[in-house]
């Protein structure tokens, strides 16, 4: 019997097959790496429900001008000679605009919460050291007047489409964070949030799948794919002719490699990130995002993950110092008490999260395929939105009728 194989082992992928397995589908899943280090495994782990404003939004214009002159800034595009790149800055400013952004608001807030949802299932059917799910919310501290009026807007507006939103006086913050000062203006709680390590996550799902009989063929490159009419036969790797039943693309940031070759377009470039564990001493309790710097900060007990940047590198893996300071120094401008150390460049995690160009996922059918699934582009939102994605795919898989509308998400838009 053929199986249906799953090109990419990041957590978009491991959740579908979670999803398939569960409706008895034989299962395969490639990946070029061994699997031991991705974009799913150092992030900042945070499920995000009130992020329902996409990478794409008016103000990152602005903001990303005034950010490609700084080394150490949040978010940057390296200006170079590339017509992929020139292509998807250009889909970028177009989609960059109110309209675009409210059309994408209930879409991505209902994946969200979908996604929110099945993470609270999975707690309840495996071990709680499995996902150990902390659900204390998100904070958004602000340390200057222009970013107040910012979140301030946002924490309005999420109230406008049905999310919790608590505008927080420094004495608030200080009930929060009893341990150590956290330096701000004030800040937005969305309690709806919460956050999970996402190496132990992933360790967890990758083994559970193994025992559920799900392949893993690792170090394995996909060269190009045998087709009849709107069916792909096979797909031919490196390590020889995988005949299928069905493909699901969930290849992160080379999905769009892997489209051109059935011939159409995805538009995808690799989001750099980087992130580093440290002691939490004194001990940080709430999972927070520094907004000026937009560093997410994930608190695990007696340690704790600082992560951020957004650069716009293609699928250059190569680490940026400079970046990771820009993190590092944002630490003690917030929390001048943490007991921060600069981390040596092997204890640093770098990946690259999938983004598409006007900041939804690509969810669905392939254009002009009928065995052929996409999920992915998920920017920094990947294991947000993970479960949902996953879930939705299973069903397409199997013709069933989706959990939610998916219009927003056409893997077909730039076809």
């Amino acid at each position: 019997m053929k199986p249906t194989l799953i090109i990419g082992g990041g957590i978009v992928g491991l959740f579908s097959a979670y999803f398939l397995q569960k409706e008895g589908i034989e299962v395969t899943i490639i990946d070029k790496t061994d699997l031991l280090d991705n974009c799913s495994t150092g992030n900042a782990g945070m499920i995000v429900p009130s992020h329902i404003i996409p990478l794409a939004a008016p103000g990152m214009i602005t903001k990303g001008i005034s950010w490609m002159f700084s080394s150490k800034s949040p978010f940057y595009i390296h200006p170079r000679l590339d017509l992929k790149l020139a292509k998807w800055c250009y889909l970028f400013f177009k989609a960059a605009n109110e309209t675009q952004v409210k059309k994408a608001i209930p879409f991505l807030k209902n994946l969200s919460l979908l996604s929110k949802a099945l993470y609270q299932e999975f707690r309840q059917e495996h071990p709680e050291s499995a996902i150990a799910l902390v659900e204390k919310g998100l904070m958004m501290a602000y340390q200057t007047e222009s970013m107040e009026k910012e979140e301030v807007e946002f924490a309005l507006l999420a109230r406008k489409y049905g999310l919790e939103a608590e505008i927080l006086s420094p004495e608030d913050i200080r009930n929060v964070e009893p341990n150590l000062e956290l330096k701000a203006r004030g800040a937005v709680l969305f309690p709806g949030d919460a956050h999970l390590d996402p190496g132990a996550l992933y360790s967890f799902l990758k083994s559970y799948l193994e025992e559920k009989g799900v392949k893993f063929l690792t170090k394995t490159q996909v060269l190009g794919f045998e087709k009849s009419g709107s069916k792909v036969d096979a797909v031919l790797t490196d390590q020889g002719k995988i005949e299928v039943a069905k493909i699901l693309f969930c290849g992160g940031s080379w999905s769009g490699e892997l489209a051109k070759m059935l011939d159409f377009s995805l538009p995808m470039m690799g989001g750099k990130g980087y992130s580093f564990i440290q002691e939490n001493t004194p001990e940080i309790k709430q999972a927070t995002i520094l907004t000026e710097q937009k560093v997410a900060v994930s608190p695990y007990g007696e340690t704790i993950r600082f992560g951020g940047t957004m650069e716009i590198a293609g699928t250059n893996q190569s680490i940026n110092m400079n970046r990771v300071r820009g993190i590092f120094e944002s630490i003690n401008r917030y929390y001048p008490e943490f007991q921060a150390k600069f981390p040596e460049e092997n204890q640093i995690w770098k990946g690259l999260r999938p983004c598409s160009p006007d900041g939804l996922p690509y969810i669905g059918f392939a254009p002009g395929y009928s065995n052929v699934l996409v999920g992915s582009g998920h920017s920094m939102m990947g294991i947000s939105l993970a479960p949902a994605t996953g879930k939705i795919l299973a069903e397409l898989h199997q013709q069933k009728g989706t959990s939610m509308e998916i219009q927003g998400f056409e893997v077909g838009r730039y076809s």
